[in-house]
């Protein structure tokens, strides 16, 4: 399935290597004032060749707004956005044109559908999440309009390197800090440091991003199925290269017990708070007004510059060679693609509420 979300839904297109990508947003209520300069901004976050240490495929990530809007507001229609293609080079990839590359969509599309599409993996891509961004872009505006929710996300950790406790601020002061996402200087000089030693060694880095949903409802999300962390689970399991999500104290917290770990209620003014939030923002599923907070894996980048051994269509031993432009860390860049898949969660759990009482 290309579609994600119940009323506030988006459809992605297109390919890796095709003439463009793109999104269809489903369900943003009219009347909403769009800023398409923050649109772009996002986009701008993800894009590759922003830094060294990304990939240097050039793409301005320059989207074409095709319908949806009237003057400088949305009308109710669906929302649909083009990105073309301005820099793949597909001849980069003809030496695995019948070659499975190791940790890769490869084998598992072509188990699938009996060909795959091998100029950039396609719609297996990680370019396709240019079109998550965008309808999260929507969403996150929506939201903040609607009942003031931001969502801001960060570099948590980097290989063995790693934050010691949900950072305070998200100041990106130094180059380093603005390359990686880490808002710790010091530890995020280590970061590019040890991406920049991967990369020339040919090799990759894995790492962790968390994210903190500020300013929630209470009373968003269901008991049952679409618990709220199950939804975020959802959607953040569906991003390239992720392998786990934890919420609040996570695996941490099953070390505790449940005098230590439950989160007590009290009143401030007329608002119930908790004094802890090992839940992360969310009991029984349905949130309870605190911030929602997440963290979640990222394992190292698929395509090393080393040779690695394979089958390939036919079944014979081969081997992947490891060629082209690809990110030694794809965590950096995945901070805004993470941020967008938890509002696009969010957005449409807060539609869905508006239908939960009378």
């Amino acid at each position: 399935m290309n579609s994600f979300g119940h009323i506030f839904r988006i459809t992605s297109f297109g390919e890796s290597h095709g003439a463009g990508l793109g999104v269809v947003v489903d369900g943003c209520p009219a009347g909403l004032k769009l800023d398409l300069e923050a649109i772009q901004h996002e986009l701008d976050r993800r894009k590759p060749g922003q830094n060294p240490l990304t990939t240097q495929r050039k793409e301005s990530d320059t989207f074409e707004l095709l319908s949806g809007m009237a003057g400088a507001v949305t009308t109710g229609a669906p929302l649909a956005f083009l990105v073309r293609n301005e820099d793949q080079k597909s001849a980069d990839y003809d030496h695995i044109e019948h070659v499975f590359r190791p940790s890769h969509a490869d084998y598992g599309w072509f188990a699938k559908y009996g060909l795959r599409d091998h100029r950039g993996g396609g719609r297996s891509s990680a370019r396709e999440t240019l079109a998550r961004v965008i309808g999260g872009a929507v969403a996150k505006q929506l939201l903040q309009t609607a009942c003031g929710l931001q969502i801001e996300a960060w570099v948590h950790a980097i290989h063995t390197l790693e934050l010691p406790n949900w950072p305070a601020s998200l100041l990106l002061e130094t180059q380093a800090q603005q390359w990686t996402r880490c808002p710790d200087a010091n530890l995020a000089q280590q970061m590019a440091d040890a991406i920049e030693n991967a990369r020339q060694a040919g090799d990759s880095l894995g790492g962790v991003i968390g994210c903190r949903i500020q300013h929630v409802p209470p009373g968003l999300g269901a008991p049952v199925f679409d618990k709220v962390h199950a939804l975020l689970g959802h959607a953040v399991l569906s991003i390239n290269a992720v392998k786990g999500i934890e919420f609040g104290s996570g695996f941490e917290g099953s070390r505790l017990k449940g005098s230590e770990h439950n989160d007590e209620f009290y009143m401030e003014g007329e608002r119930v708070r908790t004094r802890t939030n090992h839940s992360g923002g969310m009991q029984g599923g349905i949130s309870n007004g605190e911030d929602i907070l997440f963290k979640t894996a990222f394992k190292p980048t698929s395509t090393i510059m080393q040779d690695q051994r394979s089958v390939d269509t036919a079944g014979n031993e081969a081997i992947a060679k490891g060629k082209g432009r690809h990110d030694p860390c794809v965590v950096p860049r995945a901070v805004p693609i993470v941020e967008a898949m938890a509002a696009l969660v969010m957005a449409d759990l807060w539609l869905r509420s508006k239908a939960d009482r009378i």
